[in-house]
């Protein structure tokens, strides 16, 4: 098949539908099912775990697990995009990454406590897949798009992730809530039904619906990994593979991509504009990632449900409220920025962020959960959309975009790090993740004075 054309509907649209495919990981995975589904796994009041030698709050653990997972991605990525660029195949990378993560998922179906270390293993092997793919996917859209398309083409791609992720979610959570529909068995003992003692037989009854929900969430991480793996085909077939350079990767190109970062950011430093708004992003980015990565872990933990099942279904309607009003927040976004320029609407969208940050510190019923949800849902898609689409047109006159991607891609997962470090720190230390969610208020208030101090081009950006 012939490469489609820059800028072809086809091409874009391939590009996009990505997102529909990838997506279920971050709404099911990171941020809905797994972490319910993690909680459930600790049965008492004080959840803590023993792991690596030491004894955490489930919570830390996790989160620092997740950090350093980012670290890892964030050491490796320049350098893969590095043979990525010399050997001229990008894709086979992002497949690469695409099917680990698929894989991932797949063995999170066998996560137990028991086995926490393997366990902890088939998580990192997802969010490694799902990060490190990204890298990939995001280079791709300056060779796809032209200036003018990247914006709305940018968005297309969040709003049908969240569709797609949306639409996965439903079912999984008619799995988990309605287990028996799907031929997970609820059933008790005979002689404890006949044994008239009604209250033993409500308490085994719920532990039996809690059994069979518990096994239809591991069902659910199986879909999730399938769903990746056979949506992204359509996307790897219509992406461009690359140039190829008819060279073999060697040791004395393996740190090739390293070299390109240091030249990015020599680059830089003649470029004002881009420089002081990767600083901005750092910054704002670092309180976004962490927030999205531990909303359902803070829900769990701080607000007050009714019980188990009301948690669930709590927890879960909340993420749909999220991606539901996304697509709304990721249009309206991009409306904004064709109307006010990028960096007054990332400006205007820090400020909800910050002020969410100082509301989420009070919430305690489940109906500010919700509110608090349907703001984030708001903002959530328009600050990832919008900040991918302004970096994509900062950059300099150059073929070479997947190194300053690459550059982006760093900076972002490097800030995913300390602020994951710093929450799981503040969680560990003082108990609560009230505080820590608190302390990402100073995270936002700095990147709007950041992006305060971003030059203005020739066109308002």
């Amino acid at each position: 098949m012939s490469e489609l054309k820059k800028g072809s509907k086809k091409l874009l649209n391939a590009w996009a539908f990505y997102d529909w495919a990838n997506s279920v990981y971050t709404l099911t995975i990171a941020s809905s099912i797994f972490p319910i589904f993690y909680s459930a796994l600790f049965i008492s009041e004080i959840k803590t775990v023993s792991a690596f030698g030491f004894e955490f709050k489930s919570t830390a653990l996790i989160t620092f697990v997740t950090a350093f997972t980012f670290l890892v991605v964030a050491l490796t990525s320049p350098i893969l995009s590095g043979i990525a660029d010399y050997v001229g195949n990008k894709k086979a990378f992002m497949k690469f990454f695409c099917y680990l993560g698929s894989l991932g998922c797949i063995g999170l179906y066998w996560f137990n406590l028991e086995h926490i270390h393997v366990s902890l293993l088939f998580y990192f092997m997802g969010l490694i897949g799902y990060w490190g793919s990204l890298v990939f996917y995001n280079s791709y859209l300056p060779d796809i798009a032209f200036e003018e398309q990247q914006d709305r083409i940018s968005a297309k791609g969040f709003a049908w992730g969240y569709i797609g992720s949306v639409l996965l979610l439903i079912l999984n959570l008619a799995m988990v809530m309605k287990p028996e529909w799907f031929g997970f068995e609820i059933s008790i003992s005979e002689a404890l039904l006949n044994s008239g003692n009604e209250s033993a037989v409500n308490q085994a009854l719920e532990a039996a619906k809690n059994n069979a929900s518990i096994k239809a969430m591991r069902v659910s991480f199986v879909t999730v990994g399938v769903w990746w793996a056979l949506f992204s085909q359509y996307s790897f077939y219509y992406l461009p593979k690359g140039v190829s350079s008819g060279n073999k990767v060697t040791r004395a190109i393996i740190f090739n991509g390293i070299r390109e970062l240091k030249q990015v950011w020599v680059q830089l430093k003649s470029n004002l504009r881009l420089k002081r708004y990767l600083y901005a992003f750092f910054v704002f980015s670092m309180a976004v990632q962490t927030i999205m990565l531990v909303a359902v872990y803070f829900g769990e933990e701080e607000i007050n449900w009714g019980g188990d099942s009301e948690k669930t279904v709590g927890l879960i309607g909340s993420i749909l409220i999220i991606q539901l009003i996304a697509v709304l927040g990721a249009y309206l976004t991009s409306l904004a920025s064709e109307k006010f320029g990028n960096i007054k609407t990332l400006i205007g969208i820090n400020m909800i962020w910050m002020a969410t940050c100082f509301y989420a510190y009070f919430m305690f019923t489940p109906t500010q959960f919700y509110i608090a949800a349907g703001v984030v849902g708001f903002v959530m898609g328009g600050i990832q959309s919008l900040a991918r689409s302004t970096y994509s047109k900062f950059l300099p006159e150059t073929e070479d975009t997947t190194s300053y991607f690459s550059f982006y891609d760093v900076a972002e997962k490097v800030g995913i790090v300390i602020g994951m470090v710093i929450f799981a720190s503040i969680d560990q230390i003082t108990g609560t993740m009230r505080n820590a969610i608190l302390f990402l208020f100073i995270f936002f208030l700095l990147g709007i004075v950041m992006l305060l101090r971003v030059p203005k081009g020739s066109a308002e950006v």
